[in-house]
């Protein structure tokens, strides 16, 4: 019986070819593991983040590799092995036979990979013979999470309705952001997760992004306080310098094929447009009368403002001290009409 649900859930799939169908398999171990980790009490004191948690609770449509997690609170006594009895039993009871092959136990972050190569041989699959099927992921945790992180329960349906706590969007944003800025090697699907993040207007929680800028990377002990002004002056340098071919070949791997189109359109000036877009920028353009009766226009003080009410009273500003002023106007990024102006 737990075999064929297992099998009907496969069949709700929509799958070309053998990794996508490998995907599809080690998702629905994923969400078997999330469940057995809500019926060990786990939420209690971690909280699920990441791409993975993205994906499951929030509807991001491409796959993901691991489960990660923070603790809510610090902690150095944590331990998977309080929760991997229970894992291992629930995974079992569908027909999966996972094997703990590695632990890394030093650092803050604690690991855990689990691996399978046997539930192939109980299912019908499209792609049996093209290989054997190996299953592998890897459970990590965060015990010196940074500070700022706010949470919010949700619920997993598969294989039965369960409660897991996870990060809220704009958390999972300011995650997504700290890897973006920090990580040496960017990796393609974090900048699918980030226009999947502006596409639907999510907020960053920049208290969590500043703490964890403070505590990992570049940035380390330098006590950035994280506004979007410097949100996008740093971001914007990232873009300008990433190879965006090999972005591609790195998340191809984890979309529909419906969706492959979709990286066509990855350059440069597309990610600056999608961070423009989450950061809107003011403009101040001013317009004076000319001798010969025309008009000139041109743009006050700095190139773009962050803030509305700074473009505003630079505008106000400008209309009082300008010789022959005909019309002061401030745009934001993306609007043709001006969002207010002085005449």
């Amino acid at each position: 019986m737990s075999i064929k649900i297992i099998q009907e859930r496969l069949n709700q799939y929509s799958f070309q070819n053998q990794l996508q169908e490998e995907n599809a398999l080690k998702e629905i171990a994923q969400e078997i593991a999330l469940s057995a980790l809500s019926r060990a009490g786990f939420f209690k004191v971690a909280a699920f983040q990441g791409g993975t948690c993205l994906r499951i609770l929030y509807g991001l449509n491409r796959f993901s590799e691991d489960l990660d997690f923070a603790l809510q609170k610090p902690s150095s006594n944590f331990r998977w092995e309080t929760y991997l009895k229970n894992m291992k039993a629930e995974l079992e009871a569908y027909g999966f036979q996972f094997q703990v092959v590695e632990r890394d136990k030093s650092g803050a972050v604690k690991s855990v990979f689990l691996k399978e190569n046997s539930i192939g041989n109980l299912l019908l699959l499209s792609h049996r013979n093209q290989s054997s099927r190996l299953i592998k992921i890897k459970l990590e945790i965060d015990t010196d999470p940074p500070k700022g992180a706010k949470i919010e329960q949700k619920y997993i349906n598969f294989p039965i309705t369960v409660p897991v706590i996870s990060h809220d969007l704009a958390s999972l944003f300011a995650g997504k952001s700290h890897a973006l800025l920090c990580r040496p090697y960017i990796k393609g699907r974090d900048w699918f997760d980030f226009v999947w993040y502006v596409s639907r207007k999510t907020p960053i929680n920049f208290e969590l992004l500043s703490h964890a800028l403070n505590q990992l990377g570049p940035w380390k002990e330098k006590r950035v306080r994280v506004d979007n002004r410097w949100y996008a002056e740093e971001l914007s340098k990232k873009i300008k310098n990433t190879n965006w071919n090999q972005q591609k070949k790195d998340v191809e791997r984890f979309l529909r094929p419906e969706d492959l189109d979709l990286l066509n359109q990855w350059r440069a000036g597309f990610f600056l447009d999608r961070l423009m877009t989450l950061i809107p920028t003011f403009q101040v353009r001013v317009s004076v009368h000319l001798k010969n009766g025309k008009t000139r226009s041109y743009i006050e003080g700095e190139p773009f403002y962050y803030e509305k009410d700074q473009a505003l009273q630079v505008g106000k500003k400008a209309f009082s001290k300008t010789k022959n002023v005909a019309m002061v106007e401030v745009f934001q990024s993306g609007i043709a009409r001006p969002i207010g102006f002085f005449q």
